[in-house]
């Protein structure tokens, strides 16, 4: 079979492709539906079972408000199947509790770049405690990060707890 010059050259991916183009640049004063985004100014809703980034709970009302949720069962860890979290529980101080339990998690680490975002963590926690929000922002251009030095996509127990998210 003979091709056409316009399948050697893919003439109509071409014209597709300026179609786009031309749409987006008069798009902008005739107001019909944008394919792209000012992404930093201007951001998408994602769809509620979007999985993004990890953070810990804490109670926001009632008697426990302010505590932690995670108890320390390390129920997350077992049920990750890329191994990301590590989960060290502790004896809670009556005195001055962490969690409504009688234990918590002294060590809570995830190390993110390992996360293949399954929610397999989520599902397995009995309380609640750990949830995936709707951020997606891992990129980073200088060394440090949210505790500093080469290990910086490793997030641990603070910095999960006190994550501020877009959303």
């Amino acid at each position: 079979m003979k091709t056409t010059l316009i399948n050697r050259l893919n003439l109509w991916a071409l014209g597709k492709g300026l179609l786009t183009t031309i749409t987006q640049f008069f798009g902008t004063r005739a107001g019909p539906k944008l394919v792209t985004v000012t992404y930093p100014e201007r951001r998408l809703r994602l769809h509620e079972r979007f999985r993004g980034l990890h953070r810990l709970e804490r109670y926001g009302d009632g008697p426990n408000k302010g505590l932690e949720k995670c108890v320390g069962c390390a129920l997350c860890a077992a049920a990750c199947p890329a191994d990301v979290i590590t989960v060290v529980a502790g004896e809670n101080d009556p005195e001055d509790p962490h969690s409504p339990a009688e234990r918590y998690a002294e060590v809570y680490d995830m190390d993110i770049l390992r996360c293949i975002f399954c929610g397999m963590c989520v599902e397995a926690c009995p309380t609640g405690a750990i949830v995936m929000k709707h951020d997606f922002e891992l990129a980073d251009d200088a060394r440090g990060g949210p505790q500093g030095g080469p290990d910086k996509f490793i997030y641990h127990k603070e910095d999960l707890l006190e994550r501020e998210f877009h959303w």
